[in-house]
């Protein structure tokens, strides 16, 4: 069902809007970290290093695409704010048309580049055969990742969170068990947790798809008039999606600087820090699902031109995040140590791994904070359509990451290589910040103010 967000306390809205998407971004992490933990349990540590190496290349090539499909859905949420019913399935058609010319150039780019882009990346030689078996699998099915993204921002941009999560914890069940089976039963290593992960995408995608068509009609373009690209709509789509891609290909970049220092190490501490990330990644997930609900709330909200109602909603989801992240230290202090056992097998050392991982965990979680409020500046900024001050965010990110990296390469400094995240995270939070008032300054000049904004 459809979810009008321009009325009502925002507090509440935006809490039961997130919680639905907290749950989904969970579970996609949990499917992930199933391949991880599988790999790492029956097929081995170096195994699971080779994939925990391509985390920060995945991130590049899927993160690049999906930010700019999203960026193409704040079109469609704008227009249901303004109850403009039409141009809702105008812009749908000409994102899914976008979409498909976005994949196949993707695909074509990250297959041709991964092997140079591996070796830039100090990737160790034990485990380089394997990470590019696995990435390459990952990239081959970019198809599946964009369409499953790009049908869940539809129905999000609609304000349904609920439906996407269905079909990822369903799409989370299905991942572990051809894991189960492609791993362990076949034999088939990491590339049987690529093809895993690709499958389930998939299904998730075409389940979206059917209920759209099926279920949302607000959104189907049934009509053949709709089915060729807009010009109008492709500039405006284009306009927020490119920086929004790009936000997430420079951040992605920064990450990947930053995985070249720890792959200085070697394979153990890849691992451990790879282990590290995985748990961290799963108790941060209410932080880009606060970011998600942003877009939608802000996108509906700029659509019905209220201003009030924004910066109100904006206050409500940093004082959410204040509460979340710091539940979320907690919890990354206590769990670490139980976690590691979780992605080895008893022949390996946790003790020779705890040391690695328990730097980069304790270093991170002290700035949690201030990395959860960059998704509620840069995506409230985004879902009224400005996308260039987001995107100079994940700039500064690259910047901060990329002189902490260079400091710990010289120095040969694992405490500075993995103090990379928090400086790009405190450096971000600080410029998204400046720019979202500034952001808000220039929206409260063009927007009119309704006289019960809160209404």
């Amino acid at each position: 069902m459809e979810v009008d967000m321009t009325k009502g306390n925002p507090f509440p809205i935006i809490l039961k809007f997130m919680l639905p998407l907290l749950i989904g971004n969970v579970f996609q992490q949990l499917y992930n970290m199933a391949d991880t933990i599988i790999v790492g349990r029956f097929v081995g540590p170096e195994a699971l290093a080779a994939v925990g190496s391509t985390g920060t290349i995945m991130f590049l090539v899927l993160g690049f695409s999906q930010g700019l499909t999203t960026g193409f859905t704040v079109l469609t949420a704008q227009c249901f704010g303004a109850k403009d019913m039409r141009r809702v399935k105008r812009s749908v058609a000409n994102a899914i048309l976008l979409s498909l010319l976005v994949t196949i150039l993707t695909t074509f780019l990250s297959v041709l580049s991964m092997r140079p882009l591996l070796r830039l990346m100090n990737t160790p030689a034990s485990i380089f055969e394997d990470a590019y078996t696995y990435i390459v699998i990952i990239c081959y099915g970019t198809l599946a990742s964009i369409f499953y993204n790009l049908f869940s921002a539809f129905l999000r941009s609609v304000g349904n969170s609920r439906i996407p999560l269905y079909f990822l914890v369903f799409s989370a069940v299905l991942n572990v068990g051809l894991d189960l089976l492609l791993i362990i039963n076949l034999h088939m290593g990491v590339a049987g947790a690529g093809v895993a992960t690709i499958i389930s995408q998939g299904v998730s995608a075409i389940l979206c798809l059917i209920y759209i068509i099926k279920k949302a009609p607000v959104l189907w373009p049934e009509e053949k008039r709709f089915w060729h690209i807009n010009g109008h709509d492709t500039r405006h789509q284009m306009t927020v999606g490119i920086p929004m891609a790009l936000q997430f290909a420079i951040t992605a970049s920064g990450t990947m600087i930053m995985q070249s220092a720890v792959n200085l190490f070697g394979a153990t501490a890849v691992a451990a820090y790879t282990a590290a990330c995985k748990l961290q990644n799963l108790l941060t997930q209410g932080m880009p699902a606060m970011g998600q609900a942003m877009s939608t709330y802000c996108g509906q909200n700029y659509g019905k031109m209220d201003y009030k109602r924004i910066q109100s909603g904006v206050k409500a989801a940093l004082i959410i995040e204040v509460i979340y992240s710091l539940i979320a230290m907690g919890l990354a202090y206590v769990l670490l140590n139980s976690t590691l056992h979780l992605f080895f097998s008893g022949d390996v050392s946790t003790e020779e791994m705890l040391p690695w991982a328990a730097t980069y965990t304790h270093i991170c979680l002290m700035f949690y904070i201030p990395l959860s409020f960059i998704f509620v500046f840069r995506n409230a900024m985004q879902g009224c359509g400005y996308g260039f001050l987001p995107m100079m965010g994940g700039v500064v990110e690259l910047v901060a990451r990329a002189v902490t990296a260079a400091a710990s390469m010289a120095l040969l400094s694992y405490p500075l290589a993995v103090l990379c995240d928090p400086a790009a995270w405190f450096s971000a939070a600080v410029f998204t910040g400046i720019s979202f008032i500034h952001v808000m300054k220039k929206i409260k000049r063009t927007l009119p103010e309704p006289a019960e904004s809160l209404s």
